[in-house]
């Protein structure tokens, strides 16, 4: 009789996802912070309870709940008599952002020439940046700039800088969308970074520098007011 129990090989040892079970308040809440930060729901943008909950397919209270840790988030804010909405740019933070950003990165090429560390994944994203702009698909070219930048931050191996960075990062990321978003020369865009890592790679460390704080300094141009009258 054929042993059925040793014809059967034994389970292999394999890592298998776990299920999750992700309130609805917070996946409303990671939909509604992705609209924001990509730029799609634009600053000053009333958020009506009704009307998210009919376009989600959910009732009101995950909304309003959503609503909440967005606002813990600062990317909401509370008018009197008047509701929520999406919280408005000034031109002073829009400007604070932007030189700390520069401190940062600048701080992580800095880092990234003293150690040697293997340039990639910056090549990479690079790539990826040159074939969404010719391609016209905007939402992969800002996925690929914001992976660039956020592993620049992190072949800087520092822990502070990157806890630091993740701090600043939502207004980074909402900023350079609505800025790309108005910027009709996706290639443009995209050119802007394979001078910055061919610095790197040439270990020319004034000129990686100055490359980064330029390209960091794009968003001193950002006009948050007019995004917000272009409503």
């Amino acid at each position: 009789m054929t042993n059925l129990k040793a014809a059967i090989p034994a389970t292999q040892p394999h890592l298998i996802a776990p299920i999750e079970n992700v309130p609805l308040r917070v996946q409303v809440a990671d939909r509604l912070r992705g609209e924001i930060l990509s730029g799609r729901l634009r600053p000053g943008t009333g958020l009506v309870e009704t009307a998210l909950a009919e376009q989600l397919n959910v009732s009101r209270a995950p909304i309003r709940e959503a609503i909440q840790i967005l606002e813990n988030d600062g990317l909401v804010e509370t008018i009197a008599y008047k509701g929520k909405r999406v919280k408005p740019l000034t031109a002073r933070e829009v400007a604070e952002t932007y030189s700390l950003r520069e401190v940062f990165e600048v701080m992580a090429v800095t880092r990234i020439l003293e150690s040697g560390a293997p340039l990639d994944g910056l090549y990479q994203h690079c790539d990826e940046m040159t074939a969404a702009a010719k391609a016209g698909n905007y939402a992969a070219l800002v996925a690929a700039d914001e992976a660039f930048h956020h592993t620049l931050i992190r072949l800087a191996d520092h822990d502070l800088l990157m806890a630091s960075w993740r701090n600043l990062y939502m207004r980074i990321h909402q900023i350079m969308a609505l800025r790309n978003r108005d910027e009709e020369n996706l290639e443009e865009i995209a050119g802007n970074h394979p001078p910055i890592v061919q610095a790197l790679a040439d270990r020319d460390a004034e000129r990686a520098m100055s490359l980064i704080s330029e390209h960091t300094r794009i968003l001193a141009a950002f006009d948050p007011d007019g995004i917000v009258q272009a409503l």
